[in-house]
């Protein structure tokens, strides 16, 4: 890497769709952000737009692409269209989002031929994101094979959690055989989210206690005491946890076995209703908060009890983790739903003024894309709303390994 190379080109790569974005550390500016979606059909679209430079704006190209490899190619020159392409110098590394880098990966990994190995063994338990995620990395390294791959995963930040909170109490033999405990996911907002808080607070992270709502269509808590994760709400899979758009959450293992035997149901067949069908989606048809909001507001009795058992279910999780934390510092609500929706912060935090949690209604209602204190002066525990940001999050731990490795 030249001393001059401070950008990083993020890569998240799903089933039939790549998003991207170019930020130059330096500053942690974005310099370009994308997504191809609809990869393989003859309806692909890429959306690109150069954030910097004369050349600033949006562009959007249709037509069939093919592969991840045209997909990657074609984000090459809409980047090199802008001066902003993959063969520039100023380029240091790829960074891409790895769902689920099981125990191995607990820190970004520059990926060598054994690292997207050993990613392959873990599709077993990431069987809808790992494959994504390899198809990207093969592909980036094909067009630079000279430049840092660093993956970032999603599990890493989890992966501090004690063995009481990660082991399911299964027989263990059966469990170390088959990779079963639990992992949890978003990772890579849970760090940055609760990074953000303890700065919003003026302090150091080894200083606080944070419990980070990710809310968005995929929802996750988790407890994170100085810093470092001690439990999450997500499990070997995306599914257990909070209630979710199309998803769950907790629910009891034997339904599986009662859909099967009652129902005639197959294996894939549950597996589509308990990750696709259920959740908000399940309860009352739609998976949108602001249209369960203005159903509410019409009187909808589904849309009101999806709501209800959604912020049952949230309440359930923050009382936890208060516990497993002991002393809460702070509670940060982040992604769409914790962002944006004022009734669901509202709502989960009421009632809860014994442990010390209350919000100011006015700054709670207000809209900012800034992170910011919604509790009222006098609560003992700060509630606030951060903006998460995964793919700067992803961009500063790969910026950071290659300028480490590169003085070695």
């Amino acid at each position: 890497m030249t001393a001059t190379a401070t950008r990083v080109l993020v890569l998240n790569s799903g089933s039939s769709s790549v998003k991207y974005q170019l930020l130059d550390m330096h500053d942690g500016s974005r310099l370009a952000v994308g997504l191809v979606e609809r990869i393989g059909e003859e309806t692909s679209r890429l959306t690109h737009t150069a954030l910097t430079g004369g050349g600033a704006g949006k562009r959007e190209r249709t037509g069939p692409i093919a592969d991840h490899e045209a997909a990657l190619k074609a984000v090459a020159e809409e980047l090199s269209a802008d001066g902003l392409g993959l063969d520039s110098p100023e380029l240091a590394a790829i960074g891409h989002r790895v769902v689920h880098g099981g125990l191995r990966f607990t820190e970004p990994t520059v990926v060598d031929d054994e690292v997207l190995a050993e990613v392959e063994r873990l599709v077993p338990v990431a069987p809808l994101h790992n494959p994504a995620n390899i198809t990207g990395i093969r592909t980036a390294r094909a067009l630079r094979p000279d430049l840092p791959q660093v993956a970032v995963f999603d599990t890493a930040f989890h992966t501090t959690m004690p063995e009481s909170a990660a082991r399911y109490a299964i027989d263990v033999e059966t469990a170390d055989a088959h990779r079963i405990r639990r992992y949890g996911f978003h990772g890579t907002s849970h760090a940055y989210v609760s990074r953000e808080t303890a700065r919003l607070l003026g302090k150091a992270p080894e200083d606080v206690n944070v419990i980070v709502l990710h809310l968005g269509n995929g929802a996750s808590a988790s407890a994170v005491r100085g810093g470092r994760c001690v439990d999450t709400s997500m499990g070997l899979t995306p599914l257990e946890g909070l209630v979710m758009g199309t998803r769950s959450g907790d629910i009891d293992p034997a339904v599986t076995f009662h859909l099967q035997r009652v129902a005639g149901m197959s294996t894939d067949e549950i597996d589509v209703l308990l990750n696709k069908k259920s959740g908000l989606v399940g309860l009352c048809g739609d998976n949108d908060m602001r249209e369960i909001r203005r159903r509410i507001d019409e009187g909808d009795e589904r849309a009101q009890l999806a709501f209800d058992v959604y912020i049952h279910r949230l309440k359930k999780y923050i009382g936890a983790y208060y516990a497993v934390l002991g002393r809460v510092d702070a509670i940060a609500f982040t992604a769409g739903v914790g962002e944006n929706a004022a009734p669901v912060r509202e709502a989960a935090v009421a009632g809860l003024e014994e442990l010390g949690l209350a919000l100011d209604s006015a700054l709670n209602d207000e809209r900012s894309d800034d992170a910011r204190l919604i509790s009222a002066p006098y609560a003992r525990v700060a509630v606030a709303v951060v903006p998460t940001d995964e793919e700067l999050e992803i961009a500063r731990q790969a910026f950071t390994l290659v300028s480490d490795n590169s003085l070695d």
